[in-house]
């Protein structure tokens, strides 16, 4: 039996259909926005993921060049590895999911959701999460939602909810707004220069379009949701953590005291080491390092909270040590060199001729890119032993939030007729490694010569709450 979910939506129709395609799945949901056509559909594995501490989630966001009325311009003519849109949307899409299922929970998940049609206005990378989340909020499997997001833009001197690609074009403004009901669990965005109070209402006015599309989801489950199954939890065993809690007591001290990150981690290993010692032959030395971790979080936490004094000593609003330098490498046309504590980033800016853009193969207009940001971080920048390959989820996803927020800056190209392509070599990392890429960038491109209009610099926070809520840093 099909079932149709309808909903008058910043001006056009949204319905959300169920029964009618992927009935094997889990649970899967046909988005229509206008005559943008998605299909998400959501699997799990029936038993646990054996050998693994974590939640086994895959997101894929499919985009299918016919969707457009386009064949791919590749010399196989079909589509092949995800393009850098397609992977940035998977994460957009990841990222306000993940917090959702349950902590304990360690059957594999596997979203995949494929655009089937494209008309050019309404953008699919929000739908991805409506979608998937539609999906899961009726399907069977643990998900605490449901999740949705919005685009809001300024169309005409004011706010407005998802608009149009071509709106989107003329907008100072591009702020994507995820979030339960309640809460707000991610935001990203990209913007000319606004005020902070601008941003402020724009993301309260993305949150009450949120909650129309909860809303919708909610009607979905009460009138057609099914049960949730029960899997075997994963969850820390209540005698051992007791049991691990008494024998460090505050040894735990030695850890958090320890302020250089790997001496810190050093130490939590020989805590762990003495504590399954003590408890002997039956200890479980992958389950005693997680409560140590545990353990560590915890004892972090009440420091900030009640102290105001973070791992290394630092009060909340201080910084780590920053230093800057241009002019590093002798041959390259800008370096700048960007250090805060002790994650350091060297950025390489690079001038081409216009024959240099980049040709974007997507589902739009077909388009070139004037100025790319890469980023890399190899595995000795945290004093690891890893493979390195092609770049991942995680290298593209950085780059193009670094590259987002240097755009509004850059010259135009009438007045600066030249292709701009810079990297960012993580070279030590200790936190917030995509901010220190627009600081190094910022220092690369003036290095290189280009008549930015201001520099641009990124910082990461955090919030730090107890666990019942009632105190907030």
């Amino acid at each position: 039996m099909v079932h149709q979910f309808d909903l008058e939506f910043a001006g056009r129709p949204l319905r959300l259909e169920v029964g009618r395609l992927a009935e094997q799945a889990n649970g899967a949901v046909l988005v229509q926005y206008g005559e943008t056509v998605l299909l998400a559909a959501v699997t799990a594995a029936p038993s646990p993921r054996e050998g693994i501490d974590f939640f086994p989630l895959t997101v894929d966001y499919e985009e299918r060049m016919y969707a457009a009325g386009k064949i791919p311009g590749n010399f196989f003519r079909r589509e092949g590895r995800p393009t850098e849109n397609a992977i940035l949307t998977a994460r957009l899409t990841d990222r306000p999911l993940r917090p959702l299922f349950p902590k304990d929970f360690r059957n594999e998940v596997q979203i995949i959701v494929t655009v089937l049609s494209y008309d050019g206005e309404n953008d699919p990378d929000t739908l991805c999460l409506l979608g998937a989340s539609a999906a899961l909020t009726i399907s069977d499997i643990p998900f605490d939602g449901p999740v949705a997001s919005v685009r809001v833009g300024v169309v005409d001197g004011r706010l407005a909810l998802n608009p149009t690609v071509e709106q989107q074009a003329d907008s100072v403004l591009d702020l994507v707004v995820a979030g339960t009901a309640s809460d707000i669990n991610m935001l990203e965005a990209g913007a000319r220069v606004v005020p902070e109070a601008t941003l402020i209402e724009a993301i309260a006015f993305g949150h009450a379009g949120v909650k129309e599309l909860i809303a919708l989801q909610q009607k979905m489950r009460a009138q057609i949701g099914r049960a949730k199954f029960s899997y075997p939890s994963f969850g820390t065993d209540h005698a051992l953590g007791e049991r691990v809690r008494s024998l460090v007591g505050s040894r735990i001290d030695t850890v958090l005291d320890t302020t250089e990150k790997h001496a810190r981690a050093a130490a939590a290993t020989a805590l762990a080491r003495s504590v399954a010692e003590h408890i002997g032959a039956a200890a479980d030395a992958k389950a005693i390092g997680g409560l140590i971790e545990e353990l560590e979080a915890e004892g972090l936490r009440q420091r900030i909270l009640k102290h105001g004094r973070r791992p290394d000593g630092r009060g909340v609003r201080d910084l780590r040590p920053i230093s800057c330098a241009v002019g590093v490498l002798p041959r390259t046309h800008g370096t700048g060199l960007f250090q805060r504590g002790q994650t350091q980033v060297l950025s390489i800016a690079t001038l081409g001729s216009s024959a240099d853009e980049q040709q974007v193969d997507s589902l739009g207009l077909d388009e070139t890119k004037r100025y790319m940001h890469h980023y890399n971080m190899p595995p000795y920048s945290v004093g690891e032993v890893r493979r390195t390959g092609s770049p991942g989820r995680r290298e593209i996803g950085h780059g193009a939030l670094a590259e987002r927020s240097l755009i509004p800056v850059l010259p135009k190209k009438e007045d600066f007729p030249y292709t701009l392509r810079v990297v960012s070599e993580v070279v030590s990392s200790n936190g917030s490694t995509s901010m220190g890429s627009v600081c190094g960038s910022s220092l690369a491109l003036m290095d290189a010569g280009v008549p930015i209009s201001a520099p641009v610099a990124g910082i990461s926070i955090g919030l730090i709450s107890s666990e019942d809520g009632a105190d907030v840093l």
